[in-house]
């Protein structure tokens, strides 16, 4: 896709910490430009965001478009789905709604789909995401080696297609789910296969492997040697005593992996007494192990097996961030056996991790923002790229709100994405008629 230009007048940017007005400019794809002022800009020629002139057909902007006050970030950045998997759910179902029915059920359908149909699906659910202001993501992939190389490549030849069927609307990063259970050896020169071919990372549940330290170990060795990071599932159990996390913490620091590595779910955190949750907790921050809470499913799936008190499987987030544990949030799974709803809206997380983890203080939503923006952005190593900046990737989601309280409460039905300085989706929320009621 062609790189464009920007120019952009009164905007918030909640990211920054302050309640400025800000003048942005990109030439060529990048921020040129970011300019602070303590009053609104007045300028003739500017067109409101919420026009139709601002933003046409094509993608070309107005001169100027000014966005009134509302806030603006990067681009949302989920970093924890299933893309392959989404939208499957018409196909395969999920009677009990547990876990293991779903990954029993996917498994039993995942040789009926084309390679077609998981492009397919991959890049529908992107996009929707996009719509929302995702222009960043990262999918697990399922392996499915036990049905055979050409059953497990289609996954693999999809997703690498879809990867680059959306450049220049959402950069997509790729995690294999490799276990190496009885065969390490033809398990690593698979990763090096899949690595040499594209892939970003390497991502595992080793949680469900039968030794789950050996599988630890092993998955560390092939990720070091290939120098790629590391992005597990972990102790995705209502079982307190399920606790992989601490020889990954362990093995991050063994192997000096800190900051390349990211445990997902949590959920047996939550199971256990904080006095033993705490010092696992401590372990992460000193490892430096990322964090990603998926609220959605893992409400959806926990505590099935419980008649009371009912678990619900979010972890700990609250502790997380108070220790220091870069925490994201993330949608995990869409519309498929493992969580039948989603439309891939980082604001919806945002507010179910708020429920979820009882973040409802006058800090907590500049926090929960920044776990669908800044932070994951960080954990995939997009530092140096991401960011309303002189230099970044003219990228930028621009939402209904004033901060991001409001965007919270209120959701924000408009949305305004920029890829690269070229406008790439515009949900405009229609006026509606009000039926007044008098109020005497």
């Amino acid at each position: 896709m062609r790189a464009g230009k920007l120019h952009i007048v009164n905007a918030r940017l909640p990211l920054n910490g302050d309640d400025r007005w800000y003048e942005l400019i990109a030439e060529d794809g990048r921020w040129i430009s970011v300019v602070a002022s303590t009053e609104k800009t007045v300028r003739h020629d500017a067109v409101s965001i919420a026009s139709k002139e601002a933003i046409g057909a094509d993608g070309r902007a107005a001169s100027a478009v000014d966005l009134e006050g509302r806030i603006a970030v990067p681009g949302f950045v989920d970093m924890h789905m299933h893309l392959d998997k989404a939208l499957s759910l018409p196909r395969v179902g999920n009677a009990s709604g547990t876990l293991l029915e779903a990954i029993s059920n996917y498994g039993q359908h995942v040789d009926r789909f084309s390679k077609e149909e998981i492009r397919e699906r991959i890049i529908r659910t992107a996009k929707m995401g996009l719509r929302h202001g995702t222009v960043h993501m990262r999918t697990h992939l399922d392996m499915h080696a036990w049905l055979g190389r050409d059953i497990m490549f289609r996954t693999v030849e999809a997703a690498l297609e879809a990867k680059e069927a959306l450049k220049g609307h959402v950069q997509l990063q790729l995690f294999p789910m490799l276990s190496f259970g009885q065969v390490p050896r033809e398990t690593a020169e698979l990763a090096k296969e899949l690595i040499g071919l594209g892939m970003d990372g390497i991502g595992g549940c080793p949680h469900l492997n039968e030794d789950p330290e050996a599988d630890i170990r092993h998955l560390f060795d092939i990720a070091t040697r290939l120098d790629v990071p590391i992005d597990l599932h972990v102790d995705e159990r209502d079982d307190p005593f399920v606790r992989t996390v601490i020889p990954i913490a362990r093995m991050t620091r063994e192997y000096g992996y800190e900051g390349r590595v990211t445990a997902g779910h949590l959920c047996s955190l939550s199971s256990m007494p904080s006095s033993e949750a705490r010092p696992i907790i401590e372990e992460m921050a000193r490892a430096k192990v990322g964090a990603v809470t998926l609220p959605a499913a893992n409400l959806y799936l926990q505590g099935r097996a419980d008649d009371g008190p009912i678990r619900r499987g979010v972890t700990r987030v609250k502790e997380l961030l108070e220790a220091g544990v870069a925490t994201a949030a993330a949608s995990d799974n869409i519309r498929d056996p493992f969580h039948p709803f989603g439309k891939g809206d980082l604001a919806q997380i945002a507010l179910l991790t708020a429920y979820a983890a009882q973040m409802g203080s006058a800090d907590d939503p500049d926090v929960l923002l920044r776990m669908i923006t800044v932070t994951p952005a960080s954990l995939m190593g997009l530092t140096a790229s991401y960011g309303i900046r002189e230099g970044c990737s003219a990228d930028l989601a621009v939402l209904d709100a004033a901060n991001a309280e409001q965007l919270l409460v209120e959701g924000s039905p408009s949305r305004w994405v920029a890829v690269q300085g070229r406008w790439v989706s515009a949900l405009v929320q229609e006026d509606r008629l009000e039926l007044g009621m008098r109020l005497e």
